[in-house]
């Protein structure tokens, strides 16, 4: 329950800076309540390159740290 909480702790900042990013259309994160160790997420970008542009900056950011372990399950469509 640590790393969920840590992932709480991070969530609003990663969803600002994320909705903040050039080419992000789309971007909400919901905390299941049957399951709260579990997050959907429903992304859209402009195109690929504003996707990759999203995925390098997460991965050098606090959030991509604290959910460096976490397991993910997405399947991406359109690019």
């Amino acid at each position: 329950m640590e790393e969920v909480q840590a992932i709480l702790d991070h969530l609003p900042d990663h969803v600002a800076l994320t909705l903040a990013e050039s080419g992000c259309v789309v971007f909400v994160v919901t905390q299941r309540l049957s399951e709260p160790n579990i997050f959907d997420v429903y992304e859209e970008f402009q195109d690929g390159k504003a996707f990759a542009k999203h995925q390098k900056r997460v991965q050098e950011s606090p959030w991509g740290r604290v959910t460096k372990n976490v397991l993910r399950s997405y399947t991406v469509t359109g690019l």
